[in-house]
């Protein structure tokens, strides 16, 4: 048995039986001194001091407050171990306190802090050591936490008695604010019990300024009413009615008491008086906690109509050496180039963002991002997507086939070298908690000290300039060289994303890197270029490479948000998404059953093309695609999207004025023609002399003239002079066409 500090041990035996915290071993003075974690509250145990406990408390508490813990016991060391050699004492271990799943409010941050600032004289084992050999107690120490923190001596006491009980550390001062409340515990108002809770009406808040305390009209939901509300739910069978017809019926069945006969002798309820039942809302929170949720939806419905098309489907679904991959710059600048827009080319977008990540160690391109946002660390985030995610996904994403340059393919670097704004964010340090072992930052406003990242982004400029649309050379000297036309650009954000593409390519595969070889790389033939460099230093074991999973670079460096899920199928941003998952799920299903819900996703800014949610009780994400119905196409941007639904906007007021000018309109021509109808009607009326035919009379007359049907409708055995007309009219056609045929010359 150990009887080291902050050890918890347990006696069998003896007149000290119980359990003990051991706060100081002294081999030297044969004594160790304990505190009892369990203080017996027998008769005959001293007293705790303070006024006498009341038999009934008048205000009893659920759960009663741990007594404090103060009492230092200072017994034989030699006989401790005794008994932990015969089995009568040994060490026992307590289970840490959990922190809230929360962040703490303001509040309950400086309660925590007071805390830590009290119970400092305790964690420090020196000064807790001195305190209790002064006084063979803690009188000193609690004045020393007293003046420290500004707390009363009973809640010193306190954070002494929670470092005793759940072991000297900061952990054990966690609060348990998290705890309280009870939810879901029912909470019923009965007589001479807990009043009704929430804000008084009008009748009660006027009554009480004028001194008079009247009772609520509707009073709270008893134990009594919540039982016989739901005794009366389970006699109506299912598929229960609608809530108003339910309520309804519960009322009837369990709450009308009282009848009066009427004079033909039948019996009829008398009418309830108010605040004799329960109303509709709470009735329907009685159902609501009551009955679980899916119990709810079975009720709604036969058992053979759930289990045929509503039941749950039953199922599962199943890396620092200095080298190549190890140490990664990232940078961004303003793209010397003018783009137009994917919906409507005749659109101009201005200049891009572009992000580049390169390999400190082999020079090669690792990464590049495009977008239309000023630099942020959510864009570099998206830069190091693109990046560490497999080159095919991030080529289908934007469209175009990737050439593996670099083998084996970049994974996430040890370390990140960014810039200083980037660096200090709160978003950065989060991502690197989560994915970047190490980061660091270059000095700012100095690019000439940030390496190669910033002269590959004058390479790829200078590259374009010559021949490519719309390019800009903002870094000339000569001011009348800076041409800024931007109605030349003709290149889209994704079109110029495939030229950066073969920018990198060409790079990585031809870039001269021969004073980076040394005599052994030369002997074997080491292609002197970034690609090559990082093919050998990968292949002598001098690379860095780690496992990353697909789900930690999608949730830690996508942007987040929240897809809706309805009853006709997955949408984001007003675009429809799809997944046979979801189909199998019958998530489509559920909405129409439940209503709608929000499920949280990642997207991907450069592309509509996709989403990604967590799978629902499972690992891994979903992938979600754009669906080929959808209202927008795979090419299209995020901005573009968004800038072409606020551009839409901008002339909803016109649009709708001309479409009621045209509904007025047509609605003044259809009033014309009745009227102008209804006027010819009347006069032929006035007009008609003799008798009148029938309605067949008078519809084979119409039809005699051609008005209604065509000649193909008529029957087969009716020959009159329409079918010989039209037998002439067929024949000449014939004749003519088969003239046509012939260079327009017609045989006899």
């Amino acid at each position: 048995m150990d009887l080291i500090h902050n050890v918890a041990i347990r006696i069998t035996t003896g007149p000290f039986e119980g359990l003990y915290r051991v706060l100081l071993d002294e081999p030297m003075l044969g004594r160790t001194a304990l505190i009892r974690l369990d203080p017996p509250l027998t008769a005959g145990s001293p007293s705790r001091g303070g006024r006498k406990r009341l038999p009934r408390p008048t205000t009893p508490r659920k759960k009663p407050r741990a007594p404090l813990l103060a009492a230092v016991l200072w017994l034989d060391r030699d006989e401790l171990l005794n008994q932990g050699d015969s089995g009568q004492a040994f060490n026992v271990e307590f289970e840490a306190r959990n922190a809230p799943s929360h962040a703490l409010s303001e509040r309950s941050a400086a309660h925590y802090r007071n805390r830590q600032i009290a119970a400092a004289p305790f964690l420090d084992l020196a000064t807790l050591r001195d305190g209790l050999l002064s006084t063979s107690g803690i009188a000193n120490l609690i004045q020393d936490a007293m003046k420290a923190s500004g707390l009363s001596r009973s809640a010193v006491y306190n954070v002494f008695s929670l470092l005793c009980r759940y072991g000297f550390s900061e952990r054990s001062l966690i609060l348990g604010h998290h705890r309280c409340g009870a939810p879901g515990e029912p909470r019923p108002c009965d007589p001479a019990g807990r009043k009704k809770a929430g804000r008084k009406t009008t009748r009660q808040r006027v009554a009480r300024a004028y001194g008079i305390l009247l009772p609520p009209d509707q009073p709270g939901t008893s134990a009594q009413w919540r039982a016989l509300i739901l005794a009366a739910d389970r006699k109506i069978p299912a598929p229960k009615p609608p809530m108003s017809q339910r309520v309804t019926r519960i009322i009837d069945s369990a709450f009308v008491k009282r009848y009066r006969q009427e004079p033909d002798g039948t019996l009829v309820p008398a009418d309830l008086e108010r605040g004799s039942y329960p109303n509709r809302r709470q009735i329907r929170q009685v159902l609501e906690t009551g009955i679980p949720r899916l119990q709810r939806f079975i009720d709604a419905t036969t058992k053979g109509h759930y289990q045929r098309a509503l039941r749950g489907l039953r199922g599962c679904s199943r890396q620092g050496a200095a080298g190549p991959g190890h140490t990664w710059a990232i940078d961004s600048t303003v793209g010397d180039i003018y783009l137009r827009s994917s919906i409507n080319r005749a659109w101009i977008i201005g200049r891009p963002i572009v992000y580049i990540i390169v390999d400190v160690w082999s020079t090669a391109v690792v990464g590049y991002y495009v977008c239309l946002m000023g630099p942020s660390w959510d864009m570099a985030k998206l830069a190091l997507f693109c990046a560490g995610s497999d080159p095919a996904l991030i080529g289908d994403i934007w469209g175009y086939q990737p050439l593996l340059t670099l083998k084996p393919a970049p994974t996430l670097c040890a370390r990140l070298l960014c810039d200083r704004g980037e660096y200090l964010s709160q978003a950065a340090k989060q991502t690197g908690i989560e994915l970047l072992p190490s980061e660091s930052y270059t000095p700012p406003y100095r690019p000439d000290m940030k390496g190669l990242v910033e002269v590959l982004h004058r390479i790829a400029k200078d590259k374009q300039y010559p021949f490519t649309p719309g390019a800009i050379d903002a870094r000339r000297a000569e001011y009348e060289l800076r041409r800024f036309n931007p109605n030349e650009a003709a290149l889209t954000v994704r079109e110029f994303v495939h030229l950066l593409d073969v920018h990198f390519t060409e790079y990585n595969l031809t870039a001269p890197r021969d004073g980076d070889l040394d005599a052994h790389m030369k002997a074997e033939g080491v292609a002197p270029c970034p690609a090559g460099l990082w093919h050998w230093g990968h292949a002598v074991g001098m690379g860095y490479r780690r496992a990353v999973s697909k789900t930690d670079l999608v949730t830690e460096l996508l942007p987040s948000a929240n897809a809706r899920i309805r009853r006709n199928g997955i949408f984001f941003a007003g675009r429809h998404y799809e997944s046979e998952f979801a189909d199998d799920a019958q998530w489509s299903s559920n909405a129409r059953a439940f209503g709608g819900w929000n499920i949280p996703c990642h997207y991907f800014p450069g592309s509509v093309s996709r989403l990604w949610t967590p799978k629902p009780d499972d690992t891994g994400l979903l992938e979600l695609m754009l669906a080929d119905h959808s209202t927008a196409s795979h090419e299209l941007t995020m901005d573009e999207v968004a800038d072409a639904e606020e551009f839409y906007r901008l002339d909803a007021a016109n649009r709708e004025h001309e479409r009621n000018l045209t509904n007025l309109s047509a609605l003044k021509r259809k009033q014309e023609i009745i009227a102008n109808a209804e006027l010819l009607t009347a006069e032929a009326r006035e007009g008609s002399r003799g008798p009148m035919p029938n309605m067949t009379e008078a519809r084979e007359m119409e039809r005699s003239v051609g008005h209604l049907e065509t000649p193909m409708s008529q029957p087969e055995s009716s020959h009159g002079p329409i079918d010989n007309y039209n037998d002439a009219y067929l024949n000449t056609m014939r004749q003519i066409l088969e003239g046509m045929n012939n260079g327009g010359r017609q045989d006899d």
